[in-house]
Parts: C-alpha cells; structure tokens; sequence
C-alpha cells in the first residue's frame, strides 16, 4: 500500500516525500521516532488530494503543524505524517480581515500584522506553532484565544469535502475545539478578525513579553510550552511546585527549574522519559492534592 501511495503522490508531483524521516526534526521537544512515510503537500489542492489518497488505501496517517505540542513515541510510526507547511503559507490582509494558510507560524504571523498595524494577535507573539495547530487547541495567553479573533476556518472534513466552520461550529473551549473530537478533519485556512492599532505600541507590547517570557521560561531548551492545562482555578506550576517536583529528572527529561508547568529535553532526553516524567508528575500531583493534570501535549503512536 505504500508503493502505491509513493507512485501516486510522486506522480502528481503533490509535495515534499521522504522516508523514514526521523520526527525528532520535526517536534520543539526534539524527540521522535521515525515516520515511514512523511509528506509535505506543496499546496491546498495537493492537501486534499493527499489525504483523499491515504484515505483511498485505507492507511494510517496524522496531520502535524510545526510539532510545538507533540509527544511521537520513539518508535516506528507505520503510517505517513503530512505535515502542514510551505504550502499552507499564504497571508492575506484585507483592512481588519486576515486570510491565513494552516502552515503560517504564529509568531511570523503576529509580527506581520503589527507591520500593518493590527492589534489582536499580540497575545500569540510568542507562542511557537502553526495557525493550524493554534486553532486545533484554541491556544491562548494573557486571557486571550484564538477564539477571541476568529471569524470562521475552513477545514477538510472526513470525507474530504472542504468546509467552512463558523466560530460557533468550532466549539472553542479552554485549549480544545471540536477539532480534537474530530481527527480526520484537517484546518487548511483561516480567517481572523483584527482591530486598527499603531505598530510602535504593539511591538512595544510585543518586546516587553519577550523579555518577561525569557526571564520566566526555559525558552533556550527543546520543550512543548506548557505542559498541562490548568485545572482552574488552581494553576498547574504552583500544583506541581507544592508537590515538591521542581527539577525533578527522569533520564533527559526534567520538570524546569524555571518554570514547573514545563518540562524540558536537557540533551539527550527520549519520548519515553517525557511521558514517563508526564505520568509521574500526574501521579504525585493526584495523591498530594486530589487534582488530576490533563496534558496541552498530544501524545501519539503510543
């Protein structure tokens, strides 16, 4: 089935085709074990064909963006990873009205906004991924979501239909949207709703949070961001912290000693000693304050 796929795809000239590409290149916690197959489609068209295709023969497959919030096992993954990229890049600014590809980096995006000096993705500035992704959890900071900006996303659905999705369709909730119940659905597109603001101020904003990220995050080590949701009204950090697990190791993986809601790669870390640091974590947690953590990091092919 895999021949068949490589003919087909290659044939058609969709993308980018490599094999037995290690996702550790493709993850920010710099872990992974290889995919058999994994493709970059070169266009919208080519997305849909690609998964029309995959779906066709019946393979395994997983859609990724820019791995900020991934956990790939170290093992094999027998099946294809398409990863959303260059041709899923576009940006369209018109007014307030921003059409967006899936591929975009959020931070790439939120600085080319405030160039034409539109306010509202300051609260993305500096959280790495792919709009695609950010949209898949409704990610946010400083009481801000995607969700706040959003006018509608269009999607690939289960039977490879393009379809817009409104905001109200897309369910947002703290860090999910109907997205994470619907896994064969793929964002190709987005379209945001921004307001008038003066460049100068919104990248004064922009540069104060750096410097306020950098001090309080390990931002110089292979992590995932946060890695749990915070069970509101308690915050995740103070949880794990009161418990006592502030650099606590596991092989190359360890709870920051920066900030506790992070847990870093210090070098040589695996995707089994994350998610072994990640059920520990959980476990301690539970049994010292009776509040079980949920990961934002999707963990796959476990």
């Amino acid at each position: 089935m895999f021949k068949s796929f490589i003919e087909e795809y290659t044939k058609n000239n969709l993308g980018l085709l490599l094999e037995n590409e290690p996702l550790a290149k493709h993850t920010t916690f710099r872990v992974g074990g290889p995919a058999r197959i994994f493709v970059t489609p070169n266009s919208k068209e080519s997305l849909v064909q690609t998964l029309t295709l995959i779906r066709e023969l019946d393979l395994k497959y997983k859609v990724i963006g820019r791995g900020s919030n991934l956990l790939p096992s170290d093992q094999l993954f027998e099946g294809i990873i398409v990863k959303c990229d260059k041709g899923l890049d576009h940006i369209e600014i018109n007014e307030n009205t921003v059409t967006v590809g899936a591929g975009v980096s959020t931070i790439l995006l939120a600085n080319r906004v405030a160039k034409n000096n539109l306010s509202g993705l300051e609260f993305i500035s500096g959280v790495p991924g792919s709009v695609g992704g950010a949209i898949y959890m409704n990610a946010g900071a400083y009481n801000k979501e995607i969700k706040d900006i959003l006018i509608k996303a269009l999607v690939i659905d289960g039977e490879g239909q393009l379809i817009w999705l409104s905001n109200e369709e897309l369910e947002f909730a703290y860090r999910t949207s109907i997205l994470q119940d619907k896994k064969n659905w793929t964002v190709v597109e987005a379209v945001l709703e921004l307001e008038p603001g003066n460049y100068e101020e919104i990248a004064e904003l922009m540069k104060v949070r750096k410097v306020r990220r950098i001090e309080s995050q390990p931002t110089n080590m292979p992590s995932a961001g946060s890695t749990f949701r915070n069970p509101l009204p308690h915050y995740s950090w103070k949880l794990i912290e009161d418990s006592g697990l502030r650099g606590v190791r596991i092989g190359g993986a360890e709870v920051s000693k920066k900030h506790c809601n992070f847990i870093v790669n210090v070098g040589d870390a695996t995707a089994q000693d994350i998610y072994e640091l990640i059920q520990h974590v959980q476990s301690v947690v539970l049994e010292k304050h009776g509040i079980e953590l949920h990961p934002e990091v999707e963990m796959f092919n476990w």
